[in-house]
């Protein structure tokens, strides 16, 4: 059984292809949470409109049903709050030159 903890690092292997940074130093992922047979993921983009939104969705579910076979992936995109490159890890706003 995974732990939250493995969980929120095998989504460091998810990489934004437009930034080439991962969505957790990039500060895309809001919330992990395990409750019974379902893990949540509560997650951002960049912008509303990326090109991305599908491919991301589906990476970040095909890390937890690698984790956690026997359960439910809900992956909820949201757009509130906004994301801000302030989210981002010091490294990545590093890497970016921001």
């Amino acid at each position: 059984m995974a732990t939250l903890e493995d969980i929120r690092k095998a989504l460091s292997g998810v990489v934004d292809p437009e930034l080439g940074l991962n969505i957790m130093d990039l500060g895309l992922v809001y919330g992990v949470e395990m409750t019974g047979d379902k893990v949540t993921i509560t997650m951002t983009l960049t912008t509303p409109g990326c090109p991305m939104h599908d491919s991301m969705k589906q990476s970040v579910e095909n890390v937890v049903r690698r984790l956690e076979p026997g359960k439910e992936a809900e992956i909820n995109v949201v757009w509130d709050p906004p994301w801000t490159p302030e989210k981002m890890t010091p490294d990545a706003r590093t890497h970016l030159g921001l």
